[in-house]
């Protein structure tokens, strides 16, 4: 909302020096306010599209175009020393050459912006070498408040750049001061893996000021800016992964990584577990594995608070995770 109101001021102060200024450009002083207002409402577009823009690419670009510009000049310089002439031949060469390696800069510059290293890590040297891809991630708040994306960082599976923007820094706030204890609780523990993140040699962390005001959720937000760099989305949110795998947003879930590194258990496998509940069923109790992975214990209801030895029978793969199916060992084997 700022911004736009600033947008309009800006128009109207336009349209006023165009009006003032009118006079001394051949123009009467309404054809100068409206020349003023059209050159303010371009640059306001200019603006508007240019905000989508990351900041590495508007860098990207300068630089090629100053690069061509000065290939441009240094070549008009040769040439009015090769011909000795300074007349209409050095401008037309002067506005050619110009044209010409200026396009070419601000394009090549554009298509090679990957190995532009504009992102100057903070860590040391070997760091350096590790972030050198630029290869940068955005960190959503639940994963942050997980907190096994710690443990991921630490290990090296997830290289690169984690970038926490701003509104996410501020969700994380406000759920930290919530009169709800569970939610505040869950809030400091993320500023708290947010801190440890930033302490850690091994991650390189940045904080992202781009904001989307027009964007009102999260979410959102995380999709535009990812859009906006050409990052990877990281999070733990089944429907904010569904919501960017849709807009064509590279997600790597939290959830799959965990499901993909489960041991493998086949059916005929024995183990031993400890009865913890009843289960749905009649007779049937329930049991975790290290991993959290549900074991659904054929008439084991009587067993509860007890260690079981168990025979896998079949294996359920859900949205959740994978259900374990098995029966007292000495059940199967009869």
């Amino acid at each position: 909302m700022i911004m736009w109101i600033i947008r309009i001021l800006f128009v109207v102060i336009g349209s006023l020096v165009g009006y003032l200024c009118g006079p001394y450009l051949h123009l009467n002083q309404w054809q100068g306010a409206f020349a003023g207002f059209l050159f303010a409402v371009i640059l306001v577009v200019i603006e508007f599209f240019l905000k989508r823009v990351s900041l590495k690419n508007l860098l990207t670009v300068l630089f090629g175009l100053v690069l061509g510009l000065v290939a441009a000049s240094l070549l008009v310089f040769l040439t009015s020393i090769i011909t000795g002439r300074n007349g209409h031949s050095c401008i037309m060469v002067a506005a050619f050459s110009g044209l010409t390696l200026g396009y070419l800069g601000t394009a090549i510059a554009y298509k090679k912006r990957d190995e532009f290293n504009l992102m100057v890590p903070s860590g040391g040297a070997q760091y350096g070498m590790r972030t050198r891809s630029n290869d940068m991630k955005i960190v959503d708040t639940n994963v942050i408040i997980d907190g096994r994306i710690l443990d991921i960082c630490e290990t090296g599976f997830i290289e690169g750049t984690l970038i926490i923007p701003r509104f996410v820094l501020k969700e994380l706030q406000y759920i930290a001061d919530s009169s709800d204890v569970l939610r505040r609780n869950r809030g400091r523990r993320g500023l708290d893996i947010l801190h440890s993140m930033q302490k850690s040699p091994n991650i390189d962390v940045r904080i992202s000021e781009e904001d989307f005001p027009e964007v009102k959720e999260v979410d959102a937000k995380l999709i535009e800016f990812a859009k906006s760099i050409s990052a990877k989305v990281v999070t733990n949110d089944y429907n904010l992964n569904q919501v960017a795998e849709l807009q064509a947003v590279t997600v790597l879930n939290i959830n799959e990584l965990a499901n993909a590194v489960k041991p493998v258990i086949l059916p005929g496998e024995t183990m031993s577990v400890r009865v913890v509940k009843e289960g749905k069923e009649y007779g049937q109790g329930v049991a975790y594995l290290d991993d959290g992975t549900m074991v659904v214990v054929d008439n084991g209801r009587t067993l509860m608070g007890q260690s079981v030895d168990v025979m896998v029978t079949s294996i359920l793969q859900t949205a959740a995770g994978r259900m374990i199916f098995t029966k007292k060992k000495e059940e199967a084997g009869g």
